[in-house]
């Protein structure tokens, strides 16, 4: 199927862009007088979601558009065309080759890159330029697991399928907070019938839902996996078949964890022994043990060996390769592993084969290459340290933010901001990492791309276009092949479609293979580009012996070590190398949250997403909200040695005292200094380079803020407003974030002392003509509406934050026409109330209202309100609501049906005009 022709079909099936679930999406058109009307839904025949997507999935319509995009090449700040970009960055690219060495430049790349761009931007930095100077910001979350899966299995190769989840008897979530970060798979074990045991320092949506919850010190994983082991060998649950058969290492392994007893590995992970010794009889007993383990066991300076302790109990009882078994680590990316395939990690060559020297001339010979990279390359934090220091001069960094994700985030910036060459490729046009760009390239985003990704249990899927890129966008490949030819490569990196790259992917993972590496798709060595645009999801490897692809991997028992064998790898527990102390008493961790997902430059786009959480929030514990004078609501300041951030405080009973969380997602772009990794030092895994994102001690304190304001205005006054944010440094102004509505923006603003409204505004409106005003003030509140024949700008100021207006009331007032009487938007607004099911926008009192009256579980909540029924992800906080109130003591009698409250007739009305909206595909 020819491009045109996928874009003029009323129907794609393509693959979700977020996380490393990869979900399959049904995209259906619709040409109306104006425009053509996008609906997204889950793909019912794909294989890893069956037609269900989380919220962010379900919300990618939402996402699309040119609003905010980045549209022309810019050189220097300046737009200019394609030919003058690439000219200078090639020219820049091949004069600091020439004069200090290959060495001298790098890519940084991405999982949100498609398999073929990863390909081709591999295959030019090791082949031809002759560097292995090209990382991932999957580094910064899988290379751990890496490490923990080649040292054992001696490949790169997750076992398990997401079959096995709805087979296991017992899944333990370590690290994981799969309810928020992974719903659709959460969904896949809650449908099954599995004890779920989650192993987590906070109490999370995920623990919400679990049997049993193990809150254990941060970073005591090794140690708890270490005491599993030694409980397995004493109490006689070891499988000593699998472990003589297939195995090697084991007693050197099992001397590491004998002294691991359970009174000791309680202590060390401070839990109680009769909990532990409930999760150590409930691992012997159960035979069908899938282990689910992500960020929580990656982000760590030990994250290697966590890897490790943990798969050893799993070889150790031989639980690998059969239905419902395995150590199953989770990506967080779209296309983490498709990345990995091609080589996009600075220790690996291309196609899961090392920087040995057979597979160095190998590749060589197969790429027909000059000078193939003999060494690997630096790794993601000494990557940002050498462009820093100057070492590296010129770097290409391609569909990530690592202004925002790297740690010490600020430093990282002002390396960039410092860097001789900073080429950015992005399809949005405002990022912090864009900010210190001398050349910014429009690259195609989701929805315009054309290629394949592979998700975390190994399936390859197309993502296809249904639109034509946006402005003068290109594919990550054409510009990188245009790189090439400039640099005197052009025949080798002459592709001219995306098959023709997946192609040549293909026949390198088969080429000289005869079984020696698990990655090995060679049956699309030939693929036609007909049968490129239908493929249909699969799991490699594909290949003569496997000619359907494989769900599971090592059911034979044979590994791609050496010696054939597994390896057991003995493990030392290691405590987090960052640890508080008198200066910074707190814990602070980090993650994803529900709704949003990495540096929000998608899900920032759509408000319906910002619904549950507008700001970045501060989980802290009540009682250490007491001792540090912090109330619910209030702004809170964290420092560490490295530097700040800023969110509001949102107390947490489930919050361990001592302990803090904080969402990953915001960034300059969004929020006033509210980037959590600012605080992160740079401290790395010593196998794999991955950050310890999860272990960072901390100050808290409150900010003293005596008034709080909320500005809405068109698209033009807020980039007024936006501009004056970014360069003025104003003592009053404590903290600012901003939100996207339909039409315009919402600012809030936090100050030192009560805002002059008149000035402000004087100051946005000074170019638009005509300009009126009305004002309102009271005691508590002020309020000021500037317009001429339109709305312009409304601000509404008052001291105390949990009284300002309902701001979807607000936000509707830049779709209204300008009522006769314009003081009628001045007029009195509720207080807003948060949303907990944002399918279905019903609130928190809605539901509390709904308990109150006697509905008291998640599924009768669902069939009175709505809430829950769509992607789920709300239905662990949907049962902390209904628990809160049992141990509140209310009583909620039941109502008769026909003496249902306003509160819950509204929520059903909106419930079912939502569901005819959704089913006619309005």
């Amino acid at each position: 199927m020819a491009v045109t022709e996928f874009l003029s079909a009323r129907r794609s099936c393509t693959t979700c862009p977020y996380c490393g679930v990869g979900c399959g999406v049904t995209v259906d058109k619709e040409e109306r007088a104006d425009t053509t009307a996008i609906k997204v839904s889950g793909d019912t025949q794909h294989p890893a979601n069956f037609g269900k997507l989380c919220v962010k999935g379900a919300a990618l319509g939402e996402t699309l558009g040119e609003r905010g995009r980045l549209l022309r090449p810019r050189l220097h700040g300046k737009e200019c065309d394609w030919d003058s970009a690439m000219s200078y960055l090639a020219d820049s690219f091949a004069q600091n080759i020439r004069e200090y060495g290959p060495d001298s430049v790098a890519f940084y790349l991405s999982g949100q890159l498609l398999t073929e761009d990863y390909y081709v931007a591999n295959k030019l930095m090791k082949g031809f330029i002759g560097s292995a100077n090209i990382d991932t910001n999957s580094r910064l979350c899988m290379s751990s697991a890496v490490v923990g899966y080649k040292r054992a299995f001696g490949a790169d190769a997750v076992p398990c399928c997401y079959g096995d989840l709805e087979h296991a008897d017992l899944i333990i979530l370590i690290g994981s907070n799969a309810a928020w970060t992974h719903p659709i798979l959460f969904q896949r074990m809650q449908a099954g019938s599995a004890k779920l045991v989650v192993i987590d320092p906070r109490a999370s949506a995920t623990s919400e839902m679990a049997d049993l919850h193990l809150a254990i010190i941060p970073g005591s994983d090794a140690s708890l996996f270490n005491g599993l082991l030694n409980f397995l060998a004493q109490h006689n649950q070891l499988d000593h078949q699998y472990i003589q058969q297939h195995t090697q290492g084991f007693e050197d392994t099992l001397v590491a964890a004998q002294h691991w007893s359970l009174q000791q590995t309680a202590l060390a992970c401070g839990i109680s022994t009769e909990k532990l010794q409930a999760f150590f009889q409930l691992f012997a007993e159960t035979e069908k043990t899938i282990s689910f383990y992500s960020q929580g066991i990656n982000q760590s300076s030990s994250g290697s060996d966590k890897n490790n302790a943990i798969i050893n109990c799993h070889l150790a009882t031989g639980r690998i390769g059969k239905t419902g078994t395995g150590p199953f680590s989770i990506t967080g990316q779209p296309n983490a592993m498709g990345g990995r395939e091609v080589g996009g990690l600075a220790n690996m060559l291309a196609a899961h084969m090392e920087f040995d020297m057979d597979a160095i001339d190998r590749v060589g010979r197969f790429w027909c290459a000059p000078q193939v990279a003999l060494t690997p390359g630096l790794k993601a934090v000494d990557m940002f340290r050498a462009v820093e220091s100057g070492q590296i001069k010129a770097i290409w960094i391609m569909a990530t933010n690592p202004a925002v994700s790297m740690p010490e985030a600020d430093r990282v910036a002002e390396a960039l901001r410092k860097c001789r060459l900073v080429v950015v490729s992005d399809c949005i046009a405002d990022t912090d990492t864009a900010r210190c760009a001398d050349v910014l390239l429009p690259a195609t985003s989701w929805g315009e791309k054309n290629g394949t990704v592979t998700n975390a249990e190994r399936r390859i899927s197309r993502q296809r276009p249904f639109q034509e890129p946006s402005g003068e966008a290109r594919h990550d490949w054409q510009a990188i092949c245009d790189l090439a030819g400039r640099l005197g490569f052009e025949d080798q990196f002459s592709y001219s479609h995306p098959a023709d790259i997946f192609r040549e992917h293909a026949q390198l993972s088969g080429f000289e293979n005869n079984g020696s590496r698990a990655f090995d798709i060679s049956l699309f060595g030939n693929i036609q580009r007909s049968d490129y645009d239908k493929l249909q999801p699969v799991q490699w490897p594909v290949n003569t012996a496997n000619p359907n692809g494989s769900a599971r991997l090592f059911g034979d028992g044979r590994f791609f070590t050496e010696s054939g064998r597994a390896n057991f790898i003995p493990i030392t527990p290691r405590s987090p190398q960052q640890q508080i102390n008198k200066a910074y008493p707190l814990w602070l961790n980090s993650g994803r949250i529900r709704d949003q997902w990495h540096t929000m430059t998608r899900t920032g786009r759509s408000r319906k997403l910002l619904d549950h959480s507008e700001i970045a929030e501060v989980q802290i514990n009540p009682r250490d909200a007491r001792e540090y004078g912090v109330d619910e609501g209030a702004l809170v300041e964290l420092r560490s040695a490295q530097g700040r951030m800023c969110g509001r405080a949102a107390l947490n009973a489930a919050q361990k005292h001592g302990e803090l969380f904080a969402p990953i997602h915001w960034s300059q772009t969004l929020a006033q200094e509210s980037k959590v990794s600012a605080l992160t030092e740079a401290v790395v895994d010593p196998l794999s380079g991955q950050p310890e994102f999860k272990q960072v001690p901390v100050q808290l304190q409150p900010l003293e803020c005596h008034s709080y304001a909320t500005l809405i205005c068109p698209d033009p006054v807020a980039k007024s407003l936006w501009q004056w944010l970014q360069t003025h440094n104003d003592s009053n102004l404590l903290h600012w974030y901003r939100v996207p509505c339909d039409g315009g923006y919402r600012f809030e603003l936090a100050l030192c002392h009560p805002l002059d409204g008149r000035k402000l505004g004087a100051m946005l409106l000074q170019d638009i003509p005509d300009i009126h005003w009305q004002q309102v003030e009271t005691l508590k509140s002020q309020r000021w509406l500037a317009y001429n024949d339109e709305f312009q700008l409304l601000i509404i100021a008052n001291n105390d934050w949990h009284n300002l207006p309902d701001r979807r009331t607000l936000e509707r007032y830049l779709q209204l026409d300008m009522p006769q009487i314009p003081a009628q938007l001045l007029h009195p607004i509720p207080a807003g109330v948060r949303m907990v099911c944002t399918c279905m926008q019903i609130s928190r009192p809605q539901i509390e209202q709904a308990i109150g009256n006697g509905i008291h579980s998640v599924e009768a909540l669902g069939h009175a309100l709505g809430c829950g029924t769509r992607c789920g992800s709300c239905k662990p906080e949907i049962s902390a609501l209904i628990r809160t109130a049992r141990e509140s003591g209310v009583s909620g009698q039941a109502v008769a049906a026909t003496m249902e409250t306003e509160v819950v007739k509204s929520a059903k009305n909106k419930h079912k005009e939502l569901k005819e909206n959704y089913a006619a595909g309005a």
